[in-house]
């Protein structure tokens, strides 16, 4: 949506080199966004194999993953552009498969956690650095469409993973949900053969001190949003949590402002569309990982899906998603980005707002309800999140690819935490009422997602960038 002036630093590669980049980046991101959700529905087995530990104390298997991934995200875009992001994303891929197979074979709950928590992390390292690659091997006039092929992956994950992961442990057992990760992981490390390497950005690493704030900042913030529902918002750990965190990101901030090596690139902020972006990443990021747990949710508890006809149900919001995405790609225009992405805005608006109705009650409405909803929905998340995504990309220098896109991720991320702390605090506000709840939550998500049509709409320039 906004072009820079800087020229690109680093020849494209040629189209061989190019399409094995674009596939390597997007295998391993679909593995990273997979393992946000897919552990979900293979939970409930999960405890059933550790009835000795207190299930308040396993929701850490899920919850441990996004918390690092959230995280690690803005300081290893940093690191990634200082270190190399080649260098550092073929030892995220070597870390995201061992701490897979430490989670397959982990022989008690707290190996289970520790191995989810270090995962977390590797992906967190994985994902802006694998974007990055693909960014600096893509024409500055085609990010658009590999951004769109980079969501529609991102997006198929996330919503495939409840379905992926119901097939695994119904056929294999819980471990596979995990160790079906370190084949893929081999086959990406072989193809990164052929991916040529990048030249890192002059200068040293980022200021140590700054990178641990703000990765226990955001890490604590977003521990205290996810778990506050069950610790209780009043409970002293989340107010410390919470109170901690974001003191500690604020220092790293002013921190970054004035360190010649910043933990945070915080002179991106600058750019008008990098702001636009990344406050339309946390607003929709809210409502969409809030539509994403709350979908399957309402499957199983109001029309009593199986875990198999849930997928299925599931697979037409992601197939719509990655058509949009793709599509959305093409549009190569900064107007046209934008018109685009407040349809796609107001589509996901609608599609929440019918779901508040009548229309979706006790009796199943597959056809009638669900499957055009799904289509508008999914159709609305990837023309949004690639169109958020270009605009991100688009707003900083190519050497600050890695960087900028780690901190629009967070963004998302963290707006992702809030968006399950709304789900879960709205189905416990009515716990005889569940229907209410979703309608009411269901609404919610769509007066966020008109918020985010108008962020959307916004010039992506200020008046001295034009």
């Amino acid at each position: 949506m906004t072009d820079v002036s800087t020229p690109p630093t680093e020849k494209p590669p040629a189209p061989p080199a190019a399409r094995a980049t674009l596939t390597v980046a997007i295998g391993a991101a679909f593995l990273a966004f997979l393992d946000l959700s897919v552990v979900n529905i293979a939970f409930p087995t999960i405890a059933l194999s550790y009835p000795e530990t207190d299930t308040a104390t396993l929701t850490w298997i899920v919850s441990g993953y996004a918390i690092t991934f959230a995280a690690l995200l803005t300081p290893s875009g940093r690191i990634a552009d200082v270190f190399g992001r080649r260098r550092l994303f073929t030892l995220a891929l070597i870390g995201f498969a061992i701490t897979s197979l430490l989670c397959g074979v982990a022989p008690g709950a707290e190996w289970l956690i520790a191995g989810r928590l270090l995962q977390g992390a590797t992906a967190a390292f994985l994902v802006p650095a694998a974007l990055g690659l693909i960014l600096a091997a893509t024409p500055r006039a085609k990010i658009g469409a590999a951004i769109g092929a980079w969501s529609a992956a991102g997006g198929f994950a996330a919503v495939i993973g409840p379905a992926l992961g119901g097939v695994c442990v119904d056929l294999f057992g819980w471990r596979a949900v995990f160790l079906l990760n370190v084949p893929v992981v081999l086959a990406l490390l072989a193809l990164l053969r052929r991916v040529p390497s990048d030249n890192p950005t002059p200068g040293k690493l980022p200021d140590a001190i700054g990178t641990v704030a703000i990765g226990v900042g955001l890490g604590a913030v977003v521990a205290a949003v996810t778990e506050g529902q069950r610790w209780g918002w009043t409970d002293p750990v989340t107010l410390g949590l919470l109170v901690g965190g974001l003191a500690l990101t604020t220092f790293a901030l002013v921190r970054s402002a004035r360190h010649a090596s910043p933990a945070v690139a915080v002179t991106l902020w600058r750019a008008r569309g990098f702001a636009i972006a990344n406050a339309g990443s946390f607003l929709f990021g809210a409502t969409m990982f809030a539509w994403l747990l709350a979908g399957p949710l309402f499957l199983a508890r109001i029309w009593q899906y199986s875990v198999l006809e849930s997928a299925a149900a599931l697979t037409v919001g992601a197939v719509a998603s990655m058509v949009t995405a793709i599509g959305t790609g093409r549009v190569t225009s900064a107007v046209g980005q934008r018109v685009v992405g407040v349809a796609g805005a107001l589509m996901y608006a609608a599609a929440l707002g019918w779901s508040s109705t009548n229309a979706f009650s006790y009796d199943p409405a597959l056809w009638s309800a669900w499957v055009p909803v799904g289509l508008l929905g999914g159709g609305g998340v990837g023309i949004v999140v690639t169109v958020l995504g270009t605009a991100a990309a688009s707003s900083v220098p190519p050497l600050h690819f890695a960087t900028g896109l780690g901190m629009n991720l967070t963004a998302r991320q963290v707006g992702g935490a809030l968006g399950i702390a709304i789900v879960a605090a709205t189905l416990a506000a009515y716990p005889g009422e569940p229907l209410r709840a979703f309608h009411l939550l269901f609404a919610i998500g769509a007066v966020i997602g008109i918020a985010v049509a108008v962020v959307v709409a916004l010039p992506t320039r200020s008046a001295e960038e034009n």
